[in-house]
């Protein structure tokens, strides 16, 4: 029994060094193998993607702050992600004239922007959103099994003779496609496959249902003929099913047709997209601690105040810790920070299938140990005092082998910088009630604005927006009112949008009449029938990337005598973001409707964006005081089991209806997308009250609120000394 430890020590070291030797002849062959590839290699390399130009002043900024963080090379995946040069600003037609109409009340709302002016200084240098939708025969949408692939990778040099164009800019541009065509051969989704356009008659794509407009129009798709319809797809084919704005500026055509000449010159079958690339590559150790990952907040129960994931691996010819998201994302042994007192979870993912485990011997913590590879595990402390300190996997041989990294605490927090847009409503934005009066004509002035704005610290979103907000403006009408709904779509955008209110009694709650194209104005009125809580969302097809980009919000219709009143009034939504990149990368992301169509978004939101109700926008009140939350989920795919930690809802109007009865003494309510409730509660005792998702991992993706309550404690109802950061 007493060679049994060093029989364990062996068994440990010998993973680790084996792997390492074997790391050191991989690397040895393949330079051998490589020089003997280039040195017989007959046929050039294909040219790279061009450095990415200018973006917006958000991700200058954003580009600014981490200046001392050098950049990880791209995956081979996301190679071709490069931001496209900034179209020219596009020409529009004169504004319609204003129509005369008689005086008629305001909607109670926040004004709408005179104009989207900030937004269009973003958006003149900052690439679009990725995935664009128009719409194009309903039936079709049947067979849109799956998300369009990504655009295959073409060298930036003209196509086909004749076709001149930067095709890595088409590439680009078609991102704003690729939602409703794919370049695969076969694979029609709410649009025809695009393979090998160029050439070839309209209406002709095997197996796609064309409107009859398209099959009777007699075109061949030529390059001029293709410039023609892309600008303005329904004065070329009147009547087609393609409700696309169409694409304003010379060179965004050009480029979009030399990319769809050249993917069929370069062959008509589109390979099958490649295996996804190893992402931990061996980048630099960290030169500069980053910021700790959570601010300083008020008495927080639930939620840590610092997270980092770090995943085991082999770099730089030795056993590391690989850093996972945020600003450690691809750093070796990455420097760990956290402020005295703050609550520290750490996540550790075993990498390659070797047993391991991590220890902060200062901070009396030590995760379990994970043996088999994808495995994971978590640990929570408390930092203690400021200092310098370590951390490292305990598993026998493995420190020495690299496996150590530095915890700093701080005795103050850094100071915070938010330099994003910041595109989340305030819970605290909305009218006060309307009370007993008679029903009127009141005037509702909606603008959609598609702009880059803030979705967590460092990381920013091209959202669609109604009035530049997530979510869009409270609306506040009585029963019987009459809405007169006026909707601008900004000129900068584009996509068309629309809005169609659940309040609404008629064809798409209003949408059918208000579909309405960048720098265009349409208008229609409703009679609010019913009293209740009520979604609105845009209804322009896809309508659920429509939605899940930011496109909703709240009205609700007051009954004749209005509702009780309480001391605050408070206004929360809950939405999925869907990127293409993971949960906590920084930089500017691009929505995947891939993640979309398989409801496996990267982030859940109250208000827009992560820390929009905790850091950005806290709830505030006081001991004593009566709070009612206005709640609706825009979604598009998720229920929310809405709750809020530590309290007890006196009364929910369920449903967001306010015609019956409330139901009483409520912990948790269930919301469906697209739904409402009202909650009521009166506040007995001071802290934090964490608002939740009681499907409570969302949380972990950013769906968190906070409700701060002062005052005096109150020990006949709750008696104990409450620490920070714990609860629950």
């Amino acid at each position: 029994m007493a060679s049994s430890p060093d029989r364990s020590n062996l068994k440990n070291w010998l993973p680790g060094a084996a792997g390492i030797l074997i790391l050191f002849a991989l690397v040895g062959y393949a330079g051998i193998s490589q020089g003997q590839r280039e040195t017989n290699a007959a046929a050039p390399t294909a040219a790279a993607d061009p450095v990415a130009q200018a973006k917006s002043e958000v991700s200058a900024a954003i580009a600014a702050k981490e200046q001392p963080k050098p950049a990880p090379a791209p995956a081979p995946q996301q190679a071709a992600k490069a931001a496209a040069p900034a179209p020219a600003t596009k020409a529009e037609p004169a504004a319609p004239a204003a129509k005369a109409a008689a005086p008629v009340q305001t909607a109670a709302v926040a004004t709408a922007p005179a104009a989207p002016a900030a937004a269009s200084a973003d958006k003149a240098a900052a690439p679009k959103p990725a995935a664009q939708s128009h719409g194009h025969d309903m039936a079709a949408m049947q067979k849109m099994a799956q998300a369009a692939p990504a655009a295959p990778k073409a060298a930036a040099a003209p196509a086909t003779a004749g076709v001149e164009g930067d095709v890595t800019h088409g590439r680009q541009v078609f991102k704003k496609c690729q939602a409703c065509h794919s370049m695969e051969p076969g694979k029609n989704l709410l649009g025809p496959s695009l393979a090998g356009i160029v050439g070839t008659k309209a209406g002709e794509v095997p197996n796609y249902t064309f409107s009859t407009a398209m099959k009777q129009s007699g075109i061949t798709w030529t390059p001029e003929k293709l410039d023609a319809y892309l600008l303005d797809p329904q004065k070329v084919v009147p009547g087609n099913k393609m409700p696309f704005p169409g694409l304003k500026t010379d060179a965004d055509r050009t480029d979009v047709i030399a990319f769809l000449a050249g993917s069929a010159s370069a062959g008509a079958a589109a390979p099958a997209a490649a295996a996804p690339a190893a992402q931990a590559a061996a980048p630099a150790p960290a030169a500069t601690p980053p910021a700790a990952q959570a601010p300083a907040r008020p008495v927080t129960a639930y939620l840590s105040d610092a997270k980092y994931t770090l995943r085991s691996g082999i770099a730089e010819g030795r056993m590391v810790f690989l850093g996972v998201g945020g600003t450690i994302d691809g750093k070796v042994n990455p420097i760990l920070t956290a402020v005295e007192g703050q609550v520290v979870q750490v996540t550790l993912i075993n990498g390659e299938g070797t047993e391991h485990d991590i220890v902060f011997p200062d901070q009396d913590a030590r995760s379990p140990r994970v043996i088999n590879k994808g495995a994971s595990t978590s640990i929570v402390f408390r930092a203690g005092k400021a200092g310098d300190f370590l951390y490292y996997c305990d598993v026998p041989g493995h420190r020495l082998a690299g496996m150590e990294g530095q915890f700093l605490v701080t005795a103050t927090p850094s100071a915070q910088v938010t330099v994003e847009a910041d595109i989340s409503r305030p819970p605290t934005d909305l009218p006060p009630p309307i009370g007993k009066r008679d029903p009127k004509t009141v005037r509702l002035d909606l603008l959609t604005v598609e702009m880059e704005g803030r979705l967590a610290e460092g990381t920013t979103f091209g959202y669609w927006t109604f009035n530049g907000k997530v979510p869009g403006p409270f609306v506040r009408v009585r029963v019987g009112d009459t809405v007169d709904v006026h909707l601008k779509n900004a000129a900068e955008s584009n996509m068309i949008h629309s809005v169609d209110f659940h309040a609404a009694t008629g064809p798409g709650g209003g949408a059918a009449a208000l579909q309405v194209d960048p720098g265009k104005e349409k208008s229609m009125s409703f009679k609010a029938l019913k009293p209740g809580l009520y979604v609105y969302h845009c209804a322009t097809p896809m309508v659920a990337e429509h939605i899940a980009n930011g496109m909703y919000g709240l009205i609700l219709v007051e009954p004749e005598e209005g509702l009780p009143p309480v001391d605050h009034e408070f206004y929360v939504m809950q939405g999925e973001i869907y990127t293409d990149a993971p949960y906590g990368q920084r930089g500017s992301q691009e929505f995947s409707v891939e993640k979309l169509l398989a409801e496996k978004p990267e982030y859940f939101v109250f208000n827009g964006s992560v820390g929009a109700i905790t850091k950005l926008h806290p709830l505030h009140a006081k001991v004593g005081e009566t709070v009612r939350l206005y709640f609706g989920v825009g979604g598009p795919n998720f229920t929310s089991s809405f709750h809020v930690i530590g309290e007890i809802f006196d009364k929910v109007y369920n449903l967001g209806g306010v015609m019956t009865p409330p139901l009483e003494g409520i912990q948790t309510v269930t919301v469906p997308p697209g739904g409402a409730v009202i909650t009521e509660f009166k506040l007995d005792v001071p802290g934090g009250y964490t608002i939740v998702d009681h499907a409570l991992s969302r949380a972990e993706r950013g769906l968190a609120g906070m409700l701060v309550v002062e005052g005096e404690p109150n020990p006949d109802i709750y008696n104990g000394v409450v620490e920070h950061g714990m609860g629950h």
